[in-house]
């Protein structure tokens, strides 16, 4: 019998030994974590109280007189030279309404920043402002993510899409995936492709764009989505067909397929994605899926036709605008404005 190989003992203890060191730096970067959440919550808390000693000052009649506007002028001058930076005007204004705008100190959240807060600030509806705060602490949005969600309007346009008392909802719970028209927006906003507005693409350097800012686009299109495939090969029959890009979304447990067109939505292009749907509920989803979504995304469609293309398909099945550059804030928040006093 040959003999059995043996472990070579310095392999082994080399082995052991780096375990300690992972083991060691695992410990320390567990430290290192919790250490900058507990800054990070004396920080905010400090903003906060700033605030609240701010008000408080101001509301004392006659001292409030005397210093009037020129209170945070002086606060800033004061507390830098004593204090050094972090005390500028801006940033006192912004604790300030911090406390304003939570006047109770355990509705703060700590797991968001100070820099989320100075962001979240600058919304004047309460109602917008809610949202935000919701959304950016139960979906985990870093700063820059929560800056693009507020500049390409996000609430307004989900808010377009509902009533008064679904705006009060969409406020007070943040965005609610629970049925396949919850992960619809329109239009979507894919500003970050960097693709101009007025040049003539093609749909292929549009999915290229879409796959190259992959982190971007799943931020757009919402929670839940995980990426599955690009050009997504369809065999049937003789022919092969492709789906441009294809998804799973985790919460409502089905695929979501699609299709890019880079001009006005067709009626053709609802019957094509419609066979794409019939082929994934029949040959790909398995028996604990829920049927697939499909969506087309296009230019511009015209309602009418799409109502008429859409009548009678039983498959999910959605056709939506995309616009490559960010909406008009103005016009939407006339809208959105129109709609909570109907």
């Amino acid at each position: 019998m040959m003999d059995q190989e043996k472990t070579n003992p310095t392999e082994l203890l080399s082995s052991e030994y780096q375990q300690l060191v992972d083991r060691i730096s695992s410990v320390w970067d567990s430290a290192k974590s919790k250490a900058i959440q507990a800054v990070n919550a004396q920080l905010i808390d400090a903003n906060w109280l700033t605030g609240q000693q701010i008000v408080e000052f101001e509301q004392q009649g006659n001292i409030r007189a005397q210093y009037g506007k020129q209170l945070l002028v002086k606060l800033a001058k004061d507390l830098t030279a004593k204090r050094g930076r972090g005390f500028s005007r801006s940033n006192l204004t912004y604790m300030r309404k911090l406390y304003l705008t939570f006047p109770k100190c355990e509705t703060l959240s700590h797991k968001l920043t100070w820099s989320h807060y100075f962001e979240l600030l600058k919304c004047d509806d309460p109602l917008e402002l809610q949202f935000y705060f919701n959304e950016a602490i139960k979906e985990g949005w870093k700063v820059r993510e929560l800056k693009r969600q507020m500049k390409s309007s996000l609430f307004q346009r989900l808010s377009l899409s509902s009533d008064k008392q679904g705006v009060l909802a969409l406020a007070n719970e943040g965005h609610q995936i629970m049925t396949p028209e919850d992960i619809i927006h329109d239009p979507y906003v894919l500003e970050f492709t960097g693709l101009p507005p007025k040049k003539r693409y093609k749909e292929g350097e549009l999915e290229s764009a879409l796959k190259k800012h992959m982190e971007q686009f799943l931020l757009e299109l919402g929670r839940g989505f995980a990426f599955i495939g690009r050009q997504y090969m369809i065999p049937i029959g003789s022919r092969r067909f492709k789906v441009d890009l294809v998804f799973y979304h985790c919460i409502l447990k089905c695929y979501v397929l699609i299709d890019l067109k880079r001009a006005e939505i067709k009626h053709g292009d609802i019957g094509q994605m419609n066979l794409y749907l019939n082929y994934f509920k029949t040959e790909i989803c398995q028996p604990d899926d829920n049927p697939p979504i499909g969506i087309v995304l296009g230019t511009k469609k015209e309602e009418l036709l799409m109502e008429y293309a859409l009548q009678g398909i039983t498959n999910q099945l959605f056709a939506a605008r995309y616009q490559l550059y960010l909406p008009k804030r103005e016009e939407l928040q006339a809208q959105y404005n129109s709609l909570l006093n109907e």
